[in-house]
């Protein structure tokens, strides 16, 4: 058995969010600065630029995370490649070679506690079942999920346009049941749902961090034509098509 103390009761560490197997805490302040540092780190707090860790509960669940997100663990915690044979193996080098994920995540199994390297960014805590089971990610976002999410990789409609649109050809999907962790430039307050129910949502930019599986989604001209395109001064646009929903962020990262 172990015991932690000073982490999680700490009065300068708060809780923000919980569920599944993960918990995300928030440092009110930098305290490990020095007097050349001090004001920065003040009025960065301020502005709510804090660290931020993900704590897995691998007792509720096993893990599966980003390469080298690891900072410590205690318990009867054990590292797993989470690779299933050849025929997985292969599979998940591919998809990490299309997708610029890191091609083996690791995944932790036992009963004990992991703790993931401090980051600055706003950690996002996403149920698949709100999403219908099933969720596209911007790159970068990933960060953590239940060993019950499955990933896979979704690739764009049509080839041409994701090239011309300077977009990547494939994402990182996650199917099934479970919550996964996500890593991103704008608070969870901040970001915008746009629900779609058999209709069309077209962004002019790399606004967009997450989308549901369901939908189609293609880069395409935001006019009619060249000309019409030309005319309106957006171009290419990312349209997200048929029924589910986008998490669109504020500012472009």
């Amino acid at each position: 058995m172990f015991q932690l103390n000073n982490f999680t009761n700490n009065d300068d560490i708060r809780v923000v969010k919980e569920l599944g197997a993960f918990t995300v805490i928030e440092y009110k302040r930098d305290l490990s600065v020095d007097m050349t540092t001090a004001m920065y780190s003040y009025y960065a707090s301020q502005m709510n630029v804090r660290r931020r860790q993900v704590i897995c509960d691998v007792s509720k669940s096993d893990v599966v995370i980003q390469a080298g997100a690891m900072q410590w663990m205690v318990g009867n915690v054990q590292a797993t490649t989470g690779v299933k044979g050849v025929t997985d193996f292969f599979g998940k080098a591919m998809r990490g070679s299309v997708t610029g994920e890191s091609a083996i995540k690791p995944e932790y199994t036992g009963s004990g506690t992991l703790v993931l390297e401090p980051t600055y960014k706003y950690i996002l805590l996403e149920d698949l079942d709100d999403w219908n089971g099933s969720i596209v990610l911007d790159d970068g976002m990933f960060l953590a999920c239940e060993a019950t999410c499955k990933q896979k990789t979704v690739m764009r409609s049509n080839f041409s346009s994701a090239v011309a649109g300077n977009e990547g050809l494939f994402n990182l999907g996650i199917q099934g049941h479970g919550v996964i962790c996500l890593e991103s430039y704008c608070p969870r307050e901040e970001l915008i749902e746009v629900y779609l129910n058999n209709d069309v949502l077209k962004v002019d930019g790399n606004f967009a961090v997450a989308w549901s599986g369901s939908l189609d989604f293609t880069v395409e001209r935001s006019g009619k034509s060249l000309i019409g395109s030309a005319a309106s001064g957006e171009g290419l646009v990312n349209v997200y098509r048929g029924t589910g929903k986008v998490l669109l962020a504020p500012v472009n990262k």
